[in-house]
């Protein structure tokens, strides 16, 4: 019996060793870091991705409207609350507050949660944030971002804790998530057309336009054999459109992102309509992209 139970603590202890091996948080390679140590961050480029990405959609204060003032909505305060199968998550302070926000970070921190999905002191971040898609980013991007992110308010407001049950409440277990569910490869194949390659990357990498728009497993990961064609609404009221919708052209797609105003004469709604607040700040080259690329991957014989 002794003989048995000395077996058994070895393998439990082999076992917990490789959990911990095989869950551990990413670190960002070298090749990521020497690009960050010198690359010449543009704060005005920064500023175009912070609202191709989205930033100011979630981490606004809750109840703020999309039509208020600018200087409110980079007031990243958070409090907002999304429901999903898996629990309730707040969005956090992002501002540049020190203590109740990101001002303490440096940008190597910064990009590892952005593209990483792990905060400073090494805990696993949620996939709720969008960092499986914030992946495809290129590193000048999120160097740009950030030198953005230095003229942020600051904002004392304090975060408030996701209601996450048991046994997604244990972050490490995050790290085999991960394991199944991190790719920051593109979707889409590659072709030889800017215009495309642009739309490409800033549908499937700033945008995330998927994260909403594709359907997921059981686990919560995205099912990319079925990219863009529309999912369940996670808080369960109705259903979120494959993208493009039936018959729109590409006119029709860059006209919906910079006014809100589809071709039937309808305006988006809901969340979409913090989408549109953020697209529409972005150039008129950069929604073309994003309409080109829905078109011919709606055309593509992959679909």
């Amino acid at each position: 019996m002794r003989k048995l139970a000395a077996t058994a603590l070895a393998l439990a202890l082999v076992g917990a060793a490789g959990f911990w091996l095989m869950t551990r948080p990413a670190a960002l390679t070298p090749e990521t870091l020497a690009v960050l140590a010198t690359h010449d961050a543009d704060a005005e480029a920064g500023e175009l991705v912070f609202w191709a990405a989205g930033c100011a959609g979630c981490h606004t204060a809750p109840g703020l409207e999309v039509t208020a003032p600018v200087e409110e909505r980079l007031h990243l305060s958070g409090g907002q609350e999304f429901a999903t199968p898996f629990g309730t998550f707040t969005a956090p302070n992002i501002s540049m507050d020190p203590e109740q926000g990101i001002g303490g970070w440096n940008l190597p921190e910064f990009a590892r949660a952005v593209t990483l999905g792990v905060g400073p002191a090494g805990q696993h971040y949620y996939p709720a944030f969008p960092f499986t898609s914030y992946a495809r980013a290129t590193p000048e991007d999120i160097a740009d971002l950030w030198a953005f992110w230095q003229s942020l308010p600051a904002d004392a407001t304090p975060t408030g804790a996701h209601d996450v049950g048991f046994p997604f409440s244990l972050r490490r277990g995050l790290g085999l998530w991960k394991l199944l569910n991190y790719n920051a490869d593109f979707v889409a194949p590659a072709r030889d057309d800017p215009q495309y390659s642009r739309g490409r990357y800033l549908v499937e990498a700033l945008g995330h336009c998927a994260e909403c728009h594709t359907p997921r497993d059981l686990a919560g990961g995205l099912d990319q054999a079925e990219w863009l064609t529309g999912a369940p609404n996670p808080a369960g009221d109705g259903r979120i459109p494959a993208l493009p919708p039936e018959g729109w052209s590409t006119e029709d797609i860059a006209a919906y992102l910079q006014s809100g105003f589809t071709p039937e004469f309808d305006v988006a709604g809901g969340t979409m309509a913090e989408v549109i607040a953020n697209l529409s700040r972005i150039s008129a080259e950069d929604r073309a992209a994003i309409a080109a690329y829905l078109v011919a991957f709606r055309s593509s014989p992959n679909r």
